[in-house]
């Protein structure tokens, strides 16, 4: 009887021992489990409320109420010129909308630089800088680096034409550095995937550049060389003639023939015989 006694108390020792380990073990996983709560919720970024657009809206579209919806948005992160609210947006209430000036894709906010001013369309007008004004240039294939620009892209711009009408020599040299393109052709759509050959291409450019572009398009043919987009180096001075580029030396100065002699003075005289010699007196000339 008391070994059986003695057996139960074992098995009940070790049982009680089993249930105060199973007991330690949820504790430390429950401890764990709240830890690591606690530290995901340190790590969670706040996000606020902002307007989206829900399909695809190309350049010039108008941006309609059922076209916008609302996104949370990381508050850390939030670009500038986002619009939190309706009212934001259609200001002016929700007849009166604005148009896109680049595409935009589902989910992706709206901001102020994406679209134009309420019941404002698409267009160049829209894209310039106070103080800018907008000046087009005629190109073509060679001129235009066969079709690849784009508006947003900056460009150099060159002049070819005649300097002195006596030479003959025509002279080629850089008049503007770094003018940014804000349209092709009709189109002011930064988003342009075809490649075509452009008749004109519209700069921005301050009121003197515009006038010294409307000269030099005048005189001569313009052509523009395409600046890479991380390009922050500032082309100097360039100006190349024909004997420049074919490494020809200057011509020498010209020198002028020598003045002719004075003209000898006039010597008149008489001839007076003496005996059989003839002799040649000097007298005034008279006038």
């Amino acid at each position: 009887m008391r070994a059986v006694f003695g057996v139960v108390l074992i098995v009940g020792l070790g049982l009680a021992g089993f249930a105060v380990y199973m007991v330690q073990g949820y504790f430390q996983q429950q401890e764990q489990q709240l830890q690591q709560a606690a530290a995901a919720m340190q790590q969670q970024v706040p996000t606020v409320d902002v307007l989206a657009v829900n399909r695809v809206v190309q350049y010039g579209e108008q941006i309609r109420p059922e076209d916008v919806i609302v996104i949370r948005y990381a508050e850390p992160f939030l670009p500038e010129g986002v619009f939190r609210t309706g009212d934001e947006l259609f200001p002016q209430g929700r007849e009166v909308l604005r148009s896109a000036l680049r595409q935009m894709e589902p989910n992706e906010p709206i901001l102020a630089v994406k679209v134009t001013e309420p019941g404002v369309p698409a267009g160049i007008a829209t894209r310039l800088t106070a103080g800018m004004r907008a000046f087009t240039i005629s190109v073509d294939a060679t001129s235009s680096v066969s079709g690849f620009l784009r508006p947003g892209d900056r460009v150099d711009v060159y002049w070819t034409g005649m300097v002195d009408q006596g030479t003959g020599q025509e002279v080629t040299k850089l008049i503007e550095t770094g003018v940014e393109i804000i349209a092709i052709d009709q189109t002011a759509d930064a988003n342009l995937t075809e490649v075509s050959v452009a008749r004109t291409a519209t700069v921005q450019v301050t009121p003197q550049q515009v006038a010294n572009l409307a000269l030099a398009q005048a005189t001569g043919a313009l052509s523009i060389s395409l600046v890479g987009q991380a390009d922050t180096i500032v082309a100097e001075v360039i100006e190349v003639n024909q004997r420049t580029l074919l490494g020809l030396a200057e011509p020498g100065p010209v020198l002028e023939p020598p003045p002719p002699p004075p003209p000898a003075p006039e010597v008149c005289t008489i001839r007076t015989r003496r005996g059989a010699e003839v002799v040649e007196i000097p007298i005034p000339c008279s006038n």
